[in-house]
């Protein structure tokens, strides 16, 4: 939504002040200068990008519109499953976490957090994990850097579509100038028109220098950085989930652990000790009534 209400002021002040200034709107209709701009980007942009990547800039950009960021629910399912794991730990064999672990779409902890569910690689991360604590020769700075390591593969494979999206970005003023010298050659070609048509062409070619330069810094480039934004706040969930298993394996007891994953939050957006509280005894719930 912020995007969109960007866009429109963005377009509204640049329009607006070119009318205001005397400045004709319809010269600024040049369909062929954007297409030669933009096809040039995002022809640019698929040589350049795997199938995978082009595919996920398109999902990621769908996010930014919507702003899927995690909210309250999230945090809170995130929190309540590594409790109830964490819990687990401590009162029941091995063989019962592991049917929660190896088939999480079958286990009734899981289910009670769907947003978790449905999150596959946030799921694997946190079964993965657990099952390395189960086991029981696993020293807590090994899981550590472990962890680290994984994340921060997780954190570059979801930020490879910003690096793409903001490549587009950056080449745009330079394809602006290659529309701009061939609205030129045009113009060149009409040299022995009156001034009145020369004039006309010669404006529609600096068109182009316009639209790359608008394109760069008015639209693709905040776009990547709502991706940027979108991604890294999604990616907070991997963090809540090592501090959380840390804290629980340097012997914090299952409630002072979340509050080391709870911490890792913004303030912004952290849930409340209390709604986190009322959550562990109500799963699935508790925390938005609370909140409520």
């Amino acid at each position: 939504m912020n995007i969109i209400v960007g866009m429109v002021i963005t377009l509204g002040c640049v329009l607006g002040g070119f009318m205001a200034m005397g400045g004709h709107i319809e010269v600024l209709n040049q369909p062929f200068e954007l297409l030669i701009i933009g096809g040039a980007a995002i022809g640019g942009f698929v040589m350049s990008n795997p199938v995978k990547t082009i595919k996920d800039t398109l999902k990621a950009t769908g996010e930014a519109f919507k702003g899927t960021v995690p909210k309250e629910r999230e945090y809170l399912d995130t929190l309540s499953i590594l409790y109830a794991l964490m819990r687990d730990l401590r009162t029941k064999s091995r063989n019962e976490i592991e049917s929660h672990i190896d088939n999480p779409e079958e286990s009734d902890l899981f289910q009670s957090a769907p947003t978790i569910l449905k999150n596959k690689d946030l799921t694997s991360f946190i079964c993965d994990y657990v099952r390395l604590i189960i086991i029981g020769n696993a020293r807590p700075h090994e899981i550590e850097a472990l962890m680290d390591e994984e994340i921060q593969t997780i954190s570059h494979d979801r930020l490879k579509c910003y690096h793409a999206m903001n490549t587009m970005s950056d080449a745009c003023p330079a394809i602006g100038i290659i529309a701009a010298v061939l609205g030129v050659i045009k113009a060149m070609a009409a040299i022995n028109e009156s001034p009145a048509i020369l004039g006309g062409l010669i404006g529609a070619a600096l068109v182009g220098t316009m639209l790359g330069i608008f394109l760069s810094y008015c639209v693709f480039g905040p776009i990547a950085i709502n991706i940027k934004m979108v991604r890294t706040k999604q990616n907070r969930l991997y963090t809540i989930v090592k501090q959380t298993l840390l804290a629980y394996m340097n012997g914090s007891v299952p409630q002072v652990a979340l509050e080391h994953g709870r911490k890792t939050i913004s303030s912004y957006e952290r849930p409340t000790i209390d709604a986190v509280e009322q959550e562990m005894m109500n799963p699935g719930g508790g925390g938005e009534a609370k909140a409520a």
